[in-house]
């Protein structure tokens, strides 16, 4: 028998970026341009707006809260005041859409994007064919005072990164590659000794989560499941979340609230028309470690 789940709230557009801060869960809802929070009662707030779809979030050392801006291509920071200027500019490393992203102690963040129109070759050629043949993107460095470099070539569209909690270890969701892939991080933050953390086909990744015990929770975006993988590939849990699933973290009081994005459809066109996304809760044994 699969573990049981609950929806903690409707009314989303498409949640990405989840991130348990302070006593809620706070998310990107791409297309209300709004980054929104929840508690654990189901009470959903619109925390503020951009003038782009947000999607990878994350806060800096000194409180502020970095948040991607997709199609500008940008990272945004948001002071404590509520005041919204441009960190950093990615357009001449990002090939498309920048997506998620984490941010380390130091206040760097690492941040993926599509590396091409993921939507319009879907429509026009599947997704399997898609997954077999792509072009490559690179995962990007923003350094604490918003310089931008290249963290990682070749990446087969870069997703839900996380950070280990001793801060040496990046692993980084190929959504496109089937595959979890890690890095050791330098104390400048750059990335060496790349190799696979884990396989996930026939699965693939959209975001991930670290648990306590060193494994990882996978958002299956092609597929209603969320599902957990130790280092290696073994799947160990495997918990059926309704509609495809685009982004998990690990939070609550204790931790071991598994929150799960879900939607219909992750096509644009199809995903704007109405807020028919929900985020789904279960408890689960481990809880969350490190920077998601």
């Amino acid at each position: 028998m699969g573990r049981v789940t609950t929806v903690l709230t409707e009314g989303v557009y498409f949640g990405e970026g989840p991130r348990w801060h302070e006593g809620r869960l706070w998310f990107s809802d791409f297309y209300a341009h709004a980054v929104k929070s929840v508690s654990l009662a189901g009470d959903m707030r619109t925390e503020f707006e951009i003038d782009d779809r947000p999607s990878g979030l994350g806060w800096a050392p000194d409180g502020s809260m970095l948040i991607v801006s997709m199609t500008k291509r940008q990272v945004l920071r948001r002071t404590a005041d509520g005041q919204i200027t441009v960190h950093a500019d990615l357009n001449g490393l990002a090939d498309f859409h920048c997506n998620d992203m984490v941010v380390d102690a130091a206040g760097r963040a690492y941040v993926g994007n599509f590396g091409f129109d993921l939507d319009a070759e879907i429509v026009s050629r599947g997704v399997e064919n898609v997954i077999a043949d792509h072009p490559k993107a690179r995962l990007i460095l923003v350094g604490a005072d918003g310089s931008v470099s290249v963290a990682a070539p070749d990446m087969s569209f870069p997703n839900g990164p996380v950070i280990t909690p001793d801060g040496k270890t990046l692993i980084v969701g190929e959504t496109l590659g089937g595959a979890l892939t890690a890095f050791d991080i330098a104390a400048d933050g750059t990335l060496s000794h790349r190799r696979q953390w884990a396989p996930t086909w026939p699965g693939v990744p959209d975001g991930i989560c670290l648990d306590a015990k060193g494994a990882i929770w996978i958002a299956n975006p092609i597929a209603p499941e969320c599902v957990l993988i130790a280092e290696g590939g073994e799947v160990l849990e495997v918990i059926d979340t309704g509609m495809n699933c685009y982004a998990c973290m690990l939070g609550g009081d204790d931790g071991r609230t598994l929150f799960m994005l879900t939607a219909p459809s992750s096509l644009a066109h199809e995903a704007a028309e109405a807020p028919r996304g929900k985020i789904v809760i279960a408890t689960v044994d481990t809880p969350g470690a490190g920077r998601p």
